[in-house]
């Protein structure tokens, strides 16, 4: 992805970050996409080869109920279907998500905009397995001890969370997107 794509972002979350709205950047930032994923500097249109390979690692380990969180345009979540879960993934982003339904018309997936902070409680301690994949690291560090809450409330007991990040260089500024 070019780092231009990944400055656009930057900018766009720094202005709702400026307005107070730490959160409405991701829709917009969708919006501004249009239907050009590689705006999006987490949209590689394929499955995390992270999460592939833990799968992979542990595939006998593994089933049930999974909740992908901040799924974005899907493919994590559709690997997790495609692997026998019964899979439910969310987005605060009304735009990722009605991009995810074009991308996974006959998806077994229910793709559900909702916001991390207020997800339906019925969600608390109902997955087997739950993928937290970028979200935690591009949200603002005053929003990390909820958010962090939040994610961890979603798995049921003897469940598995898994959470993927991608690492920051020392000499990038802590709130740069990694």
């Amino acid at each position: 992805m070019a780092e231009g794509h990944r400055t656009i972002a930057r900018q766009i979350a720094q202005e709702h970050l400026q307005a107070g709205d730490s959160l409405g950047w991701f829709e917009d930032l969708y919006i501004r996409a249009g239907e050009e994923p590689s705006i999006i500097p987490w949209a590689d249109l394929k499955q995390n080869p992270n999460l592939i390979d833990w799968l992979d690692q542990n595939r006998f380990q593994v089933s049930g109920r999974a909740l992908t969180i901040g799924c974005g345009l899907g493919d994590d979540a559709e690997e997790l279907a495609r692997r026998g879960f019964t899979t439910t993934a969310f987005d605060i982003s009304e735009s990722a998500i009605m991009w995810s339904r074009r991308r996974f018309p006959q998806s077994s997936v229910p793709y559900v905009v909702a916001d991390l902070l207020s997800a339906p409680v019925d969600w608390v301690a109902m997955f087997d397995f739950v993928l937290e994949s970028y979200t935690l690291q591009v949200l603002p560090s005053d929003l990390w001890p909820d958010a962090v809450r939040y994610i961890s409330s979603f798995v049921a007991p003897g469940g598995i969370l898994l959470v993927i990040a991608r690492g920051r260089e020392p000499n990038e500024p802590e709130g740069m997107m990694p």
